[in-house]
């Protein structure tokens, strides 16, 4: 699997800045000019994409309420059933468009999640730069197929695969010659509990891979997504509304514009601090190593006086002799007259003392 791509006008690999998603979701509340407002929010706090959900409740479930389509597992939407959840959250389709223009307009990347083949369609027509692969669509294959064959970037969600399902599915994009792919580590629980992230698995995958891995996050805060950074996540994704208490199926574990843009500048600080992976010393560095300890003399030296742990000693800054030679002048006569707080040098350094006190 390659790893760098572009996603639009933008470079998410290796050796590129975290590339950061907006999730909008349902967070639009069915109202046009709120997902305009989302849209702007995201490139006020740092975004460089949002994103979207390209279905409807008749795409992505049945309209029934037999135990089988019923919500009642501890979640934030239990006591409905799948299909009213999806009416309730999808992104109507003849927004996308406009949607999609106004985060150009912006400068920012847009893309989407499809969930069935009218939605990979619908976003081909659009020229939408990525796919994302929702968690639960990992195992539909032919769905994967159909969007690995557009030869766009396809950003996999792995939050309830197995490790057979995610080789299946970068089989079948090979398959299909799409070497774009990024796995994203993440835990379909809403808000997801820390201990259950596991952030540790996502470097994991890329090397079990041999692919790109980023992190799709539904943990409260962003310490994770920090610390994804610091693991190398080249993505990071998080849901963004314009405040919890507006509501709405994903409110409750969704970021507020100010929380979102502290998210985007602690990823970017982090992404400085990394920096290089060869040790080296930064100028300052080298600078202040002349702080380190030396040699000088302690107090007054007479000449031809012998070195002793009386009159050199090992302190700060470091103008003297290194503290490596401490041994070696041990033992050995002052070659003239030393004043205290002298830096010791080669120089000041005359013969060796015998045990008799003769030279040797």
């Amino acid at each position: 699997m390659n790893k760098q791509f572009t996603i639009g006008s933008r470079t998410v690999g290796e050796n590129s800045p975290v590339f950061i998603v907006a999730e909008m979701s349902a967070n639009h509340l069915q109202d046009y000019n709120r997902a305009l407002e989302i849209i702007h929010a995201a490139k006020e706090a740092g975004a460089d994409a949002v994103k979207l959900q390209t279905y409807t409740a008749d795409t992505i479930t049945l309209d029934c309420d037999t135990p089988d389509f019923q919500i009642n597992e501890g979640t934030v939407w239990d006591g409905t059933t799948l299909h009213k959840l999806y009416e309730e959250a999808y992104t109507p389709w003849d927004w996308q468009p406009k949607l999609m223009e106004e985060a150009k307009r912006l400068g920012l990347e847009c893309f989407s999640s499809p969930f069935d083949a009218t939605a990979v369609d619908f976003m081909a027509s659009m020229d939408m730069p990525a796919y994302k692969v929702a968690s639960y669509e990992i195992t539909d294959l032919p769905l994967i197929r159909r969007i690995a064959r557009l030869h766009k970037p396809v950003i996999f969600a792995t939050g309830v695969a197995w490790l057979a399902d995610i080789e299946r599915a970068l089989a079948v994009c090979r398959e299909e010659g799409n070497e774009d792919v990024l796995l994203m580590k993440c835990v379909s629980a809403y808000p997801t509990p820390y201990e259950d992230i596991h952030l540790n698995m996502m470097p994991t995958l890329g090397r079990t891979f041999g692919c790109l891995t980023g992190l799709s996050d539904h943990s409260m805060g962003h310490a994770v997504a920090t610390a994804a950074a610091a693991l190398g996540a080249r993505m990071i994704e998080k849901h963004l509304t314009l405040r919890r208490a507006d509501g709405g199926p994903d409110g409750s574990f969704s970021m507020e514009p100010e929380e979102f843009a502290e998210m985007v500048r602690n990823i970017r600080a982090v992404e400085k601090a990394l920096g290089d992976t060869d040790y080296h010393l930064t100028p300052v560095q080298v600078v202040e190593h002349g702080d380190c300890r030396s040699l000088f003399a302690a107090r007054d030296i007479a000449a031809g006086e012998a070195f002793t742990p009386e009159n050199v000693c090992s302190v700060r800054p470091g103008n003297g002799l290194h503290t490596m030679y401490y041994e070696e002048i041990l033992g050995k006569r002052a070659a003239c007259e030393i004043r205290k707080g002298t830096p010791m040098g080669w120089d000041l350094i005359g013969k060796q003392v015998s045990d008799r006190g003769a030279d040797t």
